[in-house]
């Protein structure tokens, strides 16, 4: 297949100072939970990316100094000479396929602690630390600046000579260099203080001092805010960043766009739309002839020709979509744009940052298993012998391990109980904000109907003799899992026997069945994650009075790991939902709800027509047990083979079943060992 001409402005070479990129598709720096932890697995996922068409491939931030360190966040690190050959082994994978390699460069200023070097923290001023931890940073004086500098100096020398092509100035997200720009932050009086051209002073020093370095080898960007949070709803970029932007708008060779809401640069697809800064970046071009880049988690070509075409943007940047797809750009280019994995906006991948694991992918499963297991997004071996597969559930394991086990050339039979497939994410897609997150089926699902050697049968819900009537050689259950209506959980550690009248009480399942509750509904939130919180949202937006109870401090209180929790809370106070935190659910009567604090031993009664249970799931795995106990009977030889995955075997978040699904797939009749998995670096 041949590129459709309507793409070939993406394609083109675009030139930054002395380097020039192949394309316009640029991942620009994002964390993976690898850093100077993992740099093999690092260096093979950024390497995975380069072979699938990016142009440029950056890292993650890099630390120039022990007094920039922010574990348990993994983070790159070019602090002296040994760090130069782990951040080489990237560069040169990145190399081996044409495309540029960049480095950010980091500086933590009040958002690093310094927890491993215990280094003190250097700030614009002597300010708390902004991540919480019981720390303040010790205002830099004349002879700190000049430290940093050199610092910054020498790790721009070590990051050429690590073999990276485009070097950055990190000037946003609240780290140092945002710090001096601000005039929340940097209430200095000397000449790094007051005025835009003083806050601007260190920023201007650091670009023309790495230009002098390096400039002659490498382009020098700057990743900066396109506000800083001071202008108004009509006017949301501030005179003051506006005559920063002009000072600086020619010294870089490129700039790296984003705004100063974090919430809204990571955009959850349940919040955002897919390019939803294009309405705050677009000036930045009529201010400068350099390359400007930026990321709205774009997935669509036509989306990125537009941006393109209408001048807003010089390259495409991605995070998540190059996490979703490593080989987007290499789909559009031969024309099958119907095959890129598109991000669904979830921010599973935020979490391995978060968490300080590597990083994970809902869509893509082989992100992060690059090195560790070896897998690649678009290659997989081909079938072990010339087996039937069948499958039962065509959830997101179900479809994975079909779509995996069909790539291997297996004949593959999916039976589905359902007329339509996708599990869990055919019922949560239709939930308020996830209609994104149909992509994880549709996807598989369009996969699959290109495969000949799949079929597919729905409305097929088998029993144990069904199954092995049918005769293949294998059977994977992936009969997914139901909310359990009896309130256990980590509230309640063993089942509630006061839950009140059965028809007044309700689970998840139930909403996704169209059975709803009548009048003020209680929901007890004791899973934590995103759902108690969209059910809340849904019921109150149908004009159900809602009250939201959770023994946790916060609402979706897991959705810090993935910069969810903050807009949750907020959307759901907007909505007008009653809001009750750190209580637990002890029982409840058909007209009253009765509530004990998790501190103290004082109660409180909340009137309610109905509860809504969303605490913990019940594994479907009652087929894969008949099937156990008959194969054990009637087939005293090794065939078939029965397996559970995904919820089924352990109910989980979406990535899991998807990981799950496709692990099944690669090792089925394969000669995996457990000591094949490398497990360090």
């Amino acid at each position: 297949m041949t590129r459709d001409p309507r793409y070939d402005i993406l394609f083109e070479p675009v030139q930054i100072g002395p380097v020039q990129a192949p394309n316009r598709f640029y991942q620009v720096p994002h964390c993976n939970g690898m850093g100077i932890l993992r740099p093999k697995m690092l260096a093979a996922m950024r390497g995975i990316k380069a072979e699938g068409g990016w142009g440029v491939i950056c890292t993650e931030y890099c630390s120039i100094h022990p007094s920039a360190d922010d574990l348990p966040h993994p983070y790159a690190a070019l602090w002296n000479q040994d760090h130069i050959k782990a951040n080489a082994l990237m560069t040169e994978k990145v190399h081996e396929f044409g495309a540029l390699a960049g480095v950010e460069l980091w500086v933590g200023g009040a958002s690093s602690s310094n927890l491993l070097t215990r280094e003190v923290p250097l700030g614009v001023s002597s300010m708390p630390d902004l991540s919480g931890n019981p720390y303040q940073t010790r205002a830099m004086d004349k002879k700190d600046i000049r430290n940093l500098r050199k610092w910054h100096r020498d790790a721009a020398l070590r990051a050429r000579e690590a073999g990276f092509d485009v070097v950055y100035i990190y000037a946003t997200h609240s780290y140092l260099l945002s710090q001096f720009l601000s005039p929340l932050h940097n209430r200095r009086t000397d000449e790094y203080g007051g005025s835009v051209e003083n806050r601007t002073r260190l920023v201007r020093e650091l670009i023309e001092e790495t230009k002098e370095a390096i400039g002659d080898t490498c382009a020098v960007a700057v990743r900066m805010a396109v506000n800083d949070g001071a202008g108004t709803s009509e006017q949301p970029v501030s005179e003051d960043r506006r005559e920063m932007f002009e000072i600086m708008a020619e010294l870089p060779d490129l700039w790296d766009i984003n705004v100063h809401n974090y919430e809204r640069e990571m955009s959850l697809s349940r919040f955002f739309k897919e390019g939803i800064l294009e309405e705050s970046i677009h000036y930045v071009k009529s201010i400068t002839s350099k390359p400007v880049v930026s990321v709205g988690r774009f997935t669509s070509p036509d989306t990125m020709v537009s941006l393109i075409r209408k001048g807003t943007l010089d390259f495409v940047g991605a995070a998540r979509p190059s996490i979703a797809d490593p080989f987007l750009p290499r789909k559009i280019e031969e024309g099958r744009p119907e095959d890129i994995r598109e991000c669904i906006g979830c921010n599973i991948c935020y979490s391995g940052d978060s968490l300080g694991v590597p990083i994970r992918c809902t869509q893509n499963p082989s992100m992060g298993e690059e090195w560790r297991r070896g897998w690649h997004p678009e290659k997989i071996q081909t079938k072990g012998s010339d087996a039937t597969v069948l499958v039962i559930g065509a959830g997101p394991a179900g479809l994975e391990a079909t779509r995996a086990l069909g790539q291997r050339g297996y004949k593959v039979m999916l039976a589905e109980a359902a007329t339509e497939l996708g599990g869990r994410i055919t019922q949560e897609c239709r939930l308020p904000g996830l209609a994104e997150w149909g992509r994880v089926r549709d996807y598989r699902v369009n996969q699959i109907q290109t495969m000949p050697n799949v079929d597919i049968f729905p409305d097929n819900n088998l029993n144990a003799e069904d199954a092995l009537s049918i005769g293949a050689e294998h059977i994977v259950v992936a009969t997914g899992s139901k909310w359990r209506a009896d309130g256990f959980g980590r509230y309640h550690s063993e089942a509630c026997l006061d839950l009140g009248p059965g028809d007044q009480v309700f689970t998840p399942n139930d909403i996704f069945k169209g059975r709803l509750p009548q009048g003020k509904v209680l929901i007890f939130d004791d899973d934590h994650y995103y759902l108690g919180g969209v059910l809340a949202e849904a019921l109150a937006k149908q004009g159900v009075e809602v009250c939201f109870v959770t023994p946790e401090n916060l609402v979706s209180a897991w959705g810090v790991m993935i910069d969810e929790q903050y807009q949750a809370q907020q959307r759901l106070l907007h909505l007008g939902v009653q809001i009750i935190t750190a209580h637990g659910l002890d029982h409840f009567d058909g007209a009253n709800a009765h509530l004990g604090c998790v501190y103290t031993e004082r109660t409180q009664v909340v009137a309610a027509d109905a509860i809504l249970l969303v605490t913990a799931r019940t594994p479907s795995d009652h087929l894969y047990h008949e099937l156990a106990v008959q194969i054990d009977s009637d087939f005293p030889g090794s065939v078939p083979s029965l397996t559970k995955i995904g919820d089924c075997d352990a109910p989980a978040i979406i990535a899991a079943a998807i990981y799950a699904g496709h692990r099944y797939a690669r090792e089925l009749e394969a000669d995996v060992k457990e000591s094949d998995v490398r497990w360090s670096e």
